[in-house]
Formats: structure tokens, C-alpha cells, sequence
């Protein structure tokens, strides 16, 4: 079983059928950044149009029964997240709404201070916000996973602690590897995974030791180093796979409509658009190689399968449906 916890690809057949060719069962797909809930609903369509278009190769999914069936009939599924609270705008009561069109994740920031709480790119962090706590329980109640990926570290801290159900860092490394201002620190890996929580380890070259050139085999002996410390039972890969897209989206993804600059993020000023992936993992179809860069690494063949499936698909089973009462 394969499983990306992110991406956020141009979505095309091209891409879909290389999801198909590298044996990608799931993938948690993003359909929001900065929009508004209306925005978002106009993602939702061109989804639906999407899976009219291509019902051979991908299929919508809400619950872990869904990979089951895209297995069973050589398909991928589909889940959705955002990637900011911008979709529920200031409405508590739209959490439950974008859970029934088929959300399953949500960041309570992306770079910034949110209503919710506060983003890795900003100089302090106050925590979580009044409205955060409250939405937080909601998202619990309905079963819209917290994610905290671009989160700064004390607002992620009191996201473990507020929340009833595990939350997750989709697309991350640990800081301790690369110092990259989006990497975690192991204070936060360990409180998430211990909480039963999930850390999605990322291939977007800005998170990566050595960018670009990063290798494979640094980058596999990194995971192994996360799980010696936190076991690998909560451990997965979040590619943030931006593959195929225009440097613009780029602008879209760091601005927004939040400032008149443009804001370069983790890259710098000569190289503001998309990095090259590293030669190990252009696409969907490079899954196999993290697989053997793990075996060389020293995992036994069962963590091999958590990692790049298993453990996600344990979570989604566990975490998408409404909270027992």
C-alpha cells in the first residue's frame, strides 16, 4: 500500500496515470491555500469534473474503505485538506459543512497568524487563540484532522494538548536534520507522535538537506533516525509534491492576497520559483525507490509497509469519522 500525505500538483491524466504507474493508492490532495469558502466550493466542482473524467484512475475518497475500493479496481483515491482556515472564513458552523463536501484535513495556519493560531514565518507566537481551542473541538467532533504543518512550534505544542484526537504534521522533516524555517523540532515530532499523531516526511527540496542534491540514501537514513528515537508506527511520507506547476502558484501559495510583495519563502531572491525535485523522486511513479532506500537503510519489511502506507491508512480509519461519544 502507498500513500502520500500531501500534494499539490497541476492535476491533469498525465498525472493521474503516473499515480496509477507508480502504485499510489491514496493521496491527501490540497484544494485550498487562501480561499474563501466559496472559492473552495468552485475547487470542490472541478474535482467532481475531474473524477467524471476520469473514473478509471482516481476516485473520490472520505473514509479508509475508500482506498480498499481504489485498490481492489486499480484506482487512486482521492482525500481532500486546505492548507489555511481561509475556507471557513470566521464561521465556526462552515467546519461541519466542508467535512460533508469531503474535507478531511485542515492547517489552523499556513505561514501566517491565523484567526486559529499563529504560522512558523511569524516572529512570535502567542499559541493558540480563543477561537482556535473552539475550533480545534469542532474539528474533533466532525472528524476534520488538525494539521499543523506550518505551524510555529508553541501554537503546535497547545494543538496536541487541545485536541481530543491526534492531529498531524502532513509535510515535514525534523529541524535537527535541516534547519529549514518549515522542519520541526523534536520537541514537536515527539509530542505529535506521541499523542498518536502522524509526521508526513517531505521530498520539497527547500526541506531537504542539500536541496535538490539531496540523496536518497541522507534522506532514508533521516527517517531512520525519527524512528529510532519515536518508533515508526506514526511515521509516513508527504511528498508535497508540487509537480507541474507555473511558477506563479508559487506566489499564490507564500502572498496570497495578504501583501503587495512578494514573499520568497524558504528559497531565495534569485530562485523564487519551483525548485527541481531531487532525481530520486520527479513524480508519482519514483515511489518504489523510497521503498528501497528504506530497506538499505535497515527497516524490516512490515515498518517498510507503514511507512509508505500503512500507518496513514491506519490514521484515516481511525480519524475521519465523527469522534465516539
Amino acid at each position: 500500500m502507498r500513500i502520500d500525505g500531501l500534494q499539490y500538483c497541476r492535476w491533469s491524466e498525465r498525472v493521474f496515470r503516473q499515480m496509477r504507474e507508480g502504485g499510489v493508492d491514496a493521496v491527501h490532495v490540497t484544494i485550498a491555500y487562501h480561499e474563501t469558502f466559496r472559492e473552495t466550493v468552485l475547487n470542490f466542482e472541478a474535482w467532481n469534473r475531474w473524477f467524471e473524467a476520469y473514473p478509471d484512475l482516481i476516485v473520490k475518497g472520505t473514509t479508509a474503505a475508500d482506498i480498499d475500493r481504489a485498490r481492489e479496481t486499480g484506482r487512486t483515491a482521492i482525500f481532500f485538506g486546505f492548507q489555511n482556515p481561509s475556507p471557513m472564513e470566521d464561521d465556526i458552523g462552515l467546519v461541519e459543512i466542508l467535512h460533508t463536501l469531503g474535507a478531511r484535513f485542515m492547517q489552523l495556519t499556513y505561514n501566517n497568524q491565523s484567526l486559529l493560531a499563529t504560522g512558523c514565518y511569524e516572529d512570535e507566537d502567542p499559541g493558540l487563540t480563543r477561537m482556535g481551542r473552539q475550533v480545534i473541538a469542532e474539528m474533533n467532533r466532525v472528524g476534520l484532522v488538525v494539521d499543523m504543518s506550518h505551524s510555529a512550534e508553541r501554537s503546535t505544542l497547545e494543538a496536541v494538548e487541545a485536541s481530543a484526537r491526534p492531529i498531524v504534521i502532513s509535510h515535514a522533516n525534523p529541524a535537527a536534520w535541516h534547519a529549514a524555517r518549515r522542519n520541526k523540532p523534536d520537541a514537536v515530532i515527539d509530542a505529535v507522535t506521541g499523542a498518536g499523531g502522524m509526521l508526513g516526511f517531505s521530498l520539497y527540496p527547500h526541506h531537504l538537506k542539500g536541496g535538490s542534491a539531496c540523496t536518497l540514501e541522507d534522506f532514508c537514513r533521516m527517517i531512520a533516525r525519527t524512528a529510532d528515537r519515536v518508533g515508526a508506527d506514526h511515521l509516513g511520507i508527504g511528498s508535497d509534491l508540487c509537480q507541474d506547476q507555473p511558477d506563479s502558484v508559487v506566489e499564490w501559495m507564500r502572498v496570497g492576497r495578504w501583501s503587495k510583495q512578494i514573499d520568497y519563502g524558504e528559497g531565495s531572491a534569485a530562485a523564487p520559483g519551483f525548485p527541481p525535485m531531487p532525481r530520486w523522486f520527479r513524480d508519482n511513479r519514483d515511489f518504489g525507490n523510497i521503498e528501497t532506500g528504506l530497506r538499505t537503510a535497515g527497516f524490516d519489511e512490515a515498518e517498510i509497509a507503514g511507512i509508505m502506507g500503512g500507518n496513514w491508512y491506519r490514521f484515516f480509519a481511525e480519524n475521519f469519522g465523527p469522534m465516539a461519544s
